[in-house]
């Protein structure tokens, strides 16, 4: 028996679109990926692309260099002099 394989059925929350009208509308299925809707870009009825949605960015959550940075505790005093004339006139790149 000669069995033909059987169609694959495209979920619904996916829409395929030639890249011609991909081209045309790129801003409009952008936004619609934005969404959360998959869509699906085909070049001569082959599926070649897919936009989908970025995951959502995490949410930033202050201190997490909290107990990993010191400050050494003469780090707020102003320079002697011989650092000042370093700072100032020494090399840029330190000696090989």
């Amino acid at each position: 028996m000669n069995r033909k394989p059987a169609k694959r059925r495209r979920p619904a929350d996916k829409t395929v679109n030639n890249l011609y009208e991909a081209k045309l509308n790129l801003s409009r299925l952008v936004d619609r990926a934005a969404a959360g809707e998959e869509i699906v870009i085909a070049k001569n009825g082959r599926p070649m692309a897919k936009l989908v949605p970025l995951p959502a960015k995490k949410k930033r959550v202050p201190g997490g260099w909290k107990g990993k940075v010191w400050e050494a505790p003469d780090c707020w005093e102003p320079m002697s002099e011989a650092e000042l004339k370093l700072w100032y006139e020494g090399e840029i790149e330190p000696p090989p």
